[in-house]
């Protein structure tokens, strides 16, 4: 992961597109530090569901991801804030 720059030359993760990494309109570099932050453990959480057999464990899994992705963007907001 390399913090403030989006690559553009591959398909973006799970995690990327779920938090919309490539959507920074003021192009703000903290936006791009928290949005692949996010992406990351929004990663490892789809991975660990994708492995989970345990209906539970896949919801748990499922929630932490919307949690993150409602964070980030509370985060994306503090952030911008003018």
């Amino acid at each position: 992961m390399s913090f403030g720059r989006v690559e553009s030359e591959r398909e973006l993760t799970f995690g990327e597109r779920a938090v919309g990494l490539t959507f920074n309109p003021s192009g703000d570099p903290n936006v791009i530090v928290l949005k692949q932050s996010i992406a990351a453990f929004v990663d490892f959480c789809d991975h660990e569901r994708e492995l989970a057999r345990d209906p539970e464990v896949k919801r748990m899994y499922s929630l932490a991801i919307t949690e993150a992705q409602t964070a980030q963007m509370w985060a994306v907001k503090a952030a911008t804030w003018r």
